[in-house]
């Protein structure tokens, strides 16, 4: 068994869906789904110090809107996690919380990820990765790919993960217009049937641009049930879609956070830059999501 550690922390990084694709509906109301999945330079940030007790702690620029309660996923992870240990497990858990909540970003399910990451070293557990990522899934669809943490092809209900390997780093404006969006509230607006859509293979992309030319024969099937539910999210696509340089546009899981994808990080920069001034009531912020060249 591995050497508890006195102390540790862990950064619960941005999941960005650069589609996100319906394939179908379980028999229990679960949609089945198709993803391309990255993940950002922005991140929340989790410190973990043993403690007699459970207990977390909230800061950050996003803290007011952050339970710290038993609702919150990193209390809700450090319970299962223990159980799993088959005894109680303490720690005392600082949760920095700088991502927008309820807002297509997997924040929540990042930082239950960070959690269950961050408590296995901070109580020598030998558990490996296979079984954390299916504990991870009792938490959430998105909770395993956070765990994976790396570009990865997310399909079913998130339990099947492919590696994607070979993408370029990938210089992003993330946009929220400060309006949440609740998950269940996006899919019970769903309809179905689900149109398929047969994409072509991901080979040889090795630019931005190649990726944008990519995506832009996919999308996000989310999209339209959230503009319903918020408007907004049309006002941000345009706006992003508008900047000199952006080579696709797209909201991110069920939103309401939108993505653009950009050629450099210098212009991903310059365009945030603008868009604060424009917008200064939103949370504009340029990120790269690095690649994965092995």
């Amino acid at each position: 068994m591995p050497a508890a550690a006195e102390r540790t922390s862990e950064r619960a990084r941005a999941k960005l869906n650069l589609d996100l694709l319906l394939t179908g509906r379980r028999s229990d109301g679960r949609h089945e789904l198709d993803s391309l999945v990255v993940f950002c330079e922005l991140a929340d940030l989790l410190e973990f110090v043993p403690a007699p007790e459970l207990s977390l702690t909230v800061e950050g620029p996003w803290a007011a809107a952050t339970p710290a309660d038993r609702t919150n996923l990193v209390v809700r992870a450090a319970t299962l996690l223990a159980r799993a240990r088959a005894r109680g497990g303490g720690a005392a858990i600082r949760l920095v919380k700088n991502l927008p909540v309820a807002a297509g970003l997997g924040g929540g399910s990042a930082d239950a990820a960070a959690a269950l990451r961050g408590l296995r070293r901070l109580w020598g557990l030998s558990i490996d990765d296979e079984a954390l990522r299916d504990l991870g899934l009792e938490l959430g669809a998105d909770v395993p790919v956070c765990l994976f943490g790396r570009p990865a092809r997310m399909r079913g209900i998130g339990e099947r993960l492919d590696p994607v390997r070979g993408l370029p780093d990938l210089p992003l404006v993330l946009v929220n217009p400060g309006r949440p969006l609740a998950t269940g509230a996006v899919f019970g607006r769903l309809r179905g049937p689900f149109e398929p859509l047969a994409r072509p293979p991901l080979k040889g992309v090795d630019s931005p641009r190649g990726l944008a030319d990519w995506l832009a024969q996919s999308r996000n099937d989310l999209e339209p049930a959230a503009i319903e539910l918020e408007p907004a999210v049309e006002t941000v696509l345009a706006e992003l879609r508008a900047l000199s340089g952006c080579l696709l546009a797209r909201m991110s899981g069920s939103g309401a956070t939108c993505f653009g994808l950009f050629s450099d990080r210098g212009e991903a920069e310059t365009a945030a830059a603008l868009l604060r001034r424009r917008r200064p009531d939103w949370w504009v912020a340029a990120t790269t999501a690095p690649g994965d060249p092995r």
